[in-house]
């Protein structure tokens, strides 16, 4: 992500989904190949299997290989931090997020997303607590990543090919969040607060928290299956211009993707934003 010139990326939450095959992608497209083919008509995906499990670093090197030079990667932070430990203790599971392959993407590496539960509730300790143990640079992830448990032991990357900045984005589903001072732990550490727009299913956020908007556009109707219109799309263009212009930088994720609106959305948004 470039410092001191503002820039908007958009893309798609995830790529790898069956009934984007013979629709988005062509007729006979190799799966191997389905990241390649997405990453020319977007500049940036989020890595989402992450949020499932822990990936390796073999996964991050050849994502990282399969795309242009100046592509870039969100990733989705584990479940396992944010929905099983809904934040509590949580130094080794980070760190062995950290150490499982993320830093291997270089400098193709965006913002770490932590998407917490409909269900958590805020808390002020719990959330400095997270917030202070959260890397602000890659050195700092690759000391907390040294940090790693068993559960990765043998499948590790442990280092970065520079000192960069690493941003974060937390995206709460809990009114509870609107809490003045959820916002102002977020500004104190740099961290963005997700902008999601969810039909109506999770709250609004709209504080701005950091120097980035971070964006995920679920659906416009209905919860990752309806697309979005003409109308909304040039809505949601002019926001960008508008953060984009103000010296923010912004990432957009489309995650509607039941439906194979979620790639079509986002080239159309980019479109409007070239």
């Amino acid at each position: 992500m470039l410092r001191g010139v503002a820039r908007a990326r958009v893309g798609t939450s995830g790529w790898r989904y069956p009934p984007w095959r013979r629709t988005f992608y062509p007729e006979g497209l190799p799966q191997r190949r389905e990241l390649e083919y997405l990453s020319r008509r977007v500049d940036s995906i989020e890595i989402n299997g992450s949020f499932y499990a822990l990936q390796r670093p073999e996964s991050y090197r050849a994502w990282a290989a399969q795309t242009p030079d100046d592509f870039v990667f969100a990733v989705k932070g584990p479940r396992f931090v944010t929905h099983l430990k809904q934040l509590r203790d949580v130094e080794a599971p980070v760190a062995n997020f950290l150490a499982s392959g993320v830093l291997a993407l270089g400098p193709k590496l965006g913002p770490l997303l932590w998407q917490l539960p409909p269900r958590m509730r805020f808390d002020r300790d719990r959330t400095a607590a997270f917030l202070a143990l959260l890397p602000a640079t890659t050195a700092a992830a690759v000391d907390l990543a040294g940090r790693h448990d068993e559960r990765v032991e043998g499948r590790t990357h442990l280092a970065t090919d520079a000192d960069r900045p690493l941003r974060h984005a937390i995206e709460p589903r809990h009114e509870s969040f609107r809490d003045p001072a959820f916002a102002a732990l977020l500004r104190e550490h740099g961290v963005a607060l997700v902008r999601a727009d969810s039909a109506g299913t999770w709250p609004v956020f709209d504080e701005l928290t950091a120097d980035f908007v971070y964006v995920r556009l679920h659906g416009q109707d209905e919860l990752y299956a309806s697309g979005y219109t003409p109308e909304a799309l040039d809505a949601w263009a002019a926001r960008v211009r508008e953060w984009r212009d103000g010296g923010r930088d912004v990432v957009v994720y489309f995650d509607n993707d039941a439906k194979v609106h979620a790639p079509y959305d986002a080239i159309a948004l980019a479109d409007r934003l070239a």
